[in-house]
């Protein structure tokens, strides 16, 4: 159902309040980019932070702008099963076209406790349903064992993989059914993924340079390796950068830097030590972002 570079879009606060034109802003600076899908209140959208009207509004926000041009898969995910079963039927009733759903954090389930939570969303909504595994802030590992049980599930079409563990990528491919969608949720990953059989990537650096990860999923995928090379390590230095300090951070610096949001984030996090910011910076400069 996706494929290529799917965008972990930024929720741009102003005055600690959404900023709804900058936001739309970004939406269009993504699809003029080229990207290939869109994901509002993912992990890079402080989902963690925003009170049930602002995440439903950021998604509707999301899908009035975008217009169908691109999938948008809402971030609907919690550690409260009734309530991510809650944002997925919103998510659903919105127009979305899939729902991404993070493994429940803090409570660390069992692998049966992973299973169930994501059945009892399956079983009472249609939605399709990417799943999110990203043990460094969950610390739960959705196993691949697990996946390939979840995957049985008609409405269950994919995974965000979040690991980093290429070894874990490649045994859910091969567990799963070839129409299974595997999709890094790490940038650093993304070209080793797709060459043993993911499908693209939900990426944090494409909120500054759709064009270069969309392009660089591309031409993979058009058999053009030594572009996919080239742009795969042209943005190494940002993809390190967006990663200097917890994220969504240095995207929202990012972005600031380039005139298009605030940069604020919301408590816990906080702005970036002028020491990484002036890394960032250079970083930017020379990518010629800024």
């Amino acid at each position: 159902m996706f494929q290529g570079a799917i965008t972990a879009i930024v929720t741009p606060f102003k005055n600690g309040a959404l900023d709804e034109a900058a936001y739309r802003e970004l939406i269009e600076f993504q699809i003029q980019g080229g990207i290939n899908g869109i994901v509002p209140c993912g992990t890079t959208g402080e989902s963690a932070t925003l009170s049930h009207e602002e995440h439903h509004r950021v998604v509707e926000i999301c899908l009035d702008q975008v217009k169908k041009r691109v999938p948008v898969i809402a971030g609907t995910g919690s550690n409260n099963t009734a309530e991510a079963l809650a944002l997925t039927k919103h998510a659903e009733k919105a127009g979305a076209t899939a729902a991404l759903m993070i493994t429940p954090y803090y409570n660390k389930p069992t692998q049966e406790g992973l299973y169930r939570h994501f059945k009892t969303i399956a079983d009472a909504t249609k939605i399709p349903i990417v799943v999110y595994n990203v043990p460094g802030r969950t610390s739960v590992n959705l196993l691949p064992e697990t996946v390939a049980r979840l995957a049985a599930f008609p409405t269950i079409i994919g995974i965000k993989e979040a690991t980093g563990d290429l070894k874990q990528c490649a045994k859910v491919v091969e567990l799963c059914p070839p129409d299974f969608c595997v999709l890094s949720g790490d940038d650093f990953t993304v070209l080793p993924l797709l060459a043993v059989g993911g499908r693209g990537v939900i990426s944090v650096t494409s909120n500054v340079a759709p064009g270069d990860m969309a392009g660089m999923c591309k031409a993979f995928f058009q058999g053009d390796l030594a572009e996919a090379r080239r742009l795969h390590y042209k943005m190494w230095p940002l993809m390190e950068a967006m990663f200097y300090e917890t994220n969504p951070a240095p995207a929202k610096t990012a972005l600031k830097m380039m005139g298009k949001i605030t940069g604020e984030v919301r408590q816990p996090l906080c702005p970036m030590s002028s020491a990484n910011e002036d890394k960032l910076r250079g970083v930017m400069q020379k990518y010629g972002l800024i």
